[in-house]
């Protein structure tokens, strides 16, 4: 029992030395004197607060079971739109970038939280699950999300709401955002076991707002605790709400701020998109946030919200036989690359999947596409195919009788007032048309969301989009038996809800690809 007891003291102070490892550090904390001296605090500024996954009906539900009195508080003194239209495909990475650039990813060129990077010869993985993660790498997938994104795959040629608000002598924050680039140099704190452990180098300098925030990596409020890294190094609503409050209590708002809450996206994952105790969670956030005013009326009066979601998330089937659409299954007898190599001459296929939305890509440069869209075809759990060809977008399954294919301007208009030559089957698409006008019915603009993700990059591929209650599987891609998933163009995963509390004003369309320039206005 003594011998017992020796070594269980040995292992808790082993695991309590290893903790004070994790999270040692003589990083320098907290808003720089410089930098919180150039602040300029507005008068009345904008307040841009992304809720990950958040959607209209379980907004509602939680609002009406009295789960969520800050949610209550903004609709009730807002103007509600709950079905504002996301970018295609329907993940945070591509959704804000639209969000921050008002572009769709064939401009802004952020395909997907998975992508194959054609001139660097490899899958590209800004951080999906620790399984596929730890296949193509920690380093790497840090580099991806932190870094890369922002400096290296969003696109030179657009500029965020950072970039222009400065032009205009406008300041701005970004928190915990994962589109964070602007005019302003910042350098982050690396925290020493990244360092250690050779995950990070020893300095980094990024690119970003006047005011910028990310977790651990770059602090405002010193006090904020909610940085370890069993919390994913700040990343977490906690973290972003502190730094929201302190922002508020020091007057340090700039013209415009933009702050992401991570949170509800992963209980809805697990527990389904109708999860009440992960908005009750997050509504706490929110909250605080308001707790930093003298009263919430006073926030409402002080400030412009704009409170919304980048999207939401359908629900999973249960059974792991049906739910799970899987990739290599379904093209048994090719040779596909694995994700974590490049593929070489004997490899045909490659799969990035982004949960129900999947990139086929066919690397065999002597394989047709067809051949991949037939074995597609096959499975009754994928709506559509889709693939790129002398300048048409062909769209297909196995319920239709011919493909839908379509391409810019032409003779049918669309209500966002786009225009496009279409021809074949409408259905494929659930499009209505009277002879010169278009209506969307299950895939909100759906035509220009999906000309956008085939052009948003290089490569031979094609586009597999999952029926609602499917997700695909690829070598090590998360499966959410029984919670939720988005990715696709249904929409479900494509309308998120927005409140709009302090002004009149709203979007010219009720569209993500839109909302950059609504945040000028609202500056304006």
């Amino acid at each position: 029992m003594k011998k017992l007891s020796i070594v269980l003291a040995i292992f808790i102070c082993a695991l309590i030395s290893f903790i004070i490892w994790l999270n040692a550090g003589n990083e320098k904390l907290g808003l720089p004197d410089e930098e919180a001296e150039a602040v300029k605090s507005s008068k009345k500024p904008v307040i841009v607060l992304i809720i990950d996954s958040l959607m209209d009906q379980p907004l509602k539900k939680a609002i009406q079971a009295g789960r969520a009195p800050a949610l209550k508080f903004f609709l009730e003194n807002g103007h509600y739109e709950p079905e504002v239209v996301n970018a295609y495909p329907t993940m945070s990475v591509s959704i804000d970038s639209t969000l921050l650039t008002g572009t769709y990813p064939n401009i802004h060129r952020v395909p997907g939280l998975v992508w194959y990077n054609q001139d660097e010869q490899r899958i590209v993985n800004y951080g999906s699950d620790k399984k596929e993660i730890a296949t193509l790498g920690i380093k790497q997938t840090i580099e991806d999300g932190i870094f890369s994104l922002n400096h290296r795959h969003l696109s030179r040629k657009v500029t965020t709401v950072h970039d222009d608000l400065q032009v205009r002598g406008k300041q701005s924050a970004s928190i915990n955002g994962l589109i964070y680039r602007g005019p302003d140099r910042h350098e982050l704190n690396i925290p020493p076991p990244l360092k250690k452990l050779k995950l990070m180098p020893e300095h980094m300098m990024v690119n970003g707002p006047a005011l910028f925030s990310f977790g651990r990596f770059a602090q405002l409020d010193p006090d904020n605790p909610h940085h370890h890294i069993w919390q994913s190094y700040g990343v977490n609503d906690k973290f972003t709400a502190q730094e929201v409050a302190y922002l508020i209590k020091k007057r340090k708002l700039p013209a415009l701020t933009v702050a992401y809450l991570p949170d509800f996206d992963h209980d809805a994952h697990k527990k389904g998109p109708m999860d009440m105790k992960g908005l009750e969670k997050m509504d706490q956030q929110l909250q605080r946030i308001l707790n930093a005013y003298d009263s919430w009326r006073d926030a409402a009066e002080k400030a412009v919200w704009v409170v919304m979601g980048d999207g939401g998330q359908t629900a999973i089937g249960r059974d792991k036989d049906k739910a799970a659409i899987r990739l290599h299954s379904l093209f048994k007898g090719y040779r596909i690359a694995k994700i974590n190599e490049a593929p070489d001459r004997n490899a045909q296929l490659l799969f990035a999947v982004n949960d129900r939305m999947a990139y086929i890509y066919v690397t065999d440069r002597n394989m047709p596409l067809q051949g991949a869209v037939n074995e597609l075809k096959k499975d009754e759990r994928i709506a559509f195919t889709a693939w790129k060809k002398s300048g048409w977008i062909y769209v297909d399954s196995k319920r239709s009788l011919k493909p839908l294919r379509f391409r810019p301007k032409g003779g049918y208009q669309d209500p966002y007032g786009q225009s496009w030559t279409i021809s074949g089957d409408f259905s494929l698409l659930d499009i209505k048309a009277d002879g010169v006008s278009i209506q969307y019915g299950d895939y909100p603009d759906a035509l220009a969301r999906l000309y956008s993700a085939m052009h948003s990059h290089r490569g031979q591929f094609v586009i597999a989009d999952a029926k609602p209650g499917f997700q695909f599987a690829g070598e090590k891609s998360p499966l959410h038996f029984g919670g939720g998933g988005h990715g696709s163009l249904y929409k479900t995963d494509s309308l998120a809800p927005m409140i709009i509390v302090g002004s009149e004003k709203v979007p010219e369309h009720l569209r993500h690809l839109e909302m950059k320039d609504f945040f000028m206005k609202l500056v304006q």
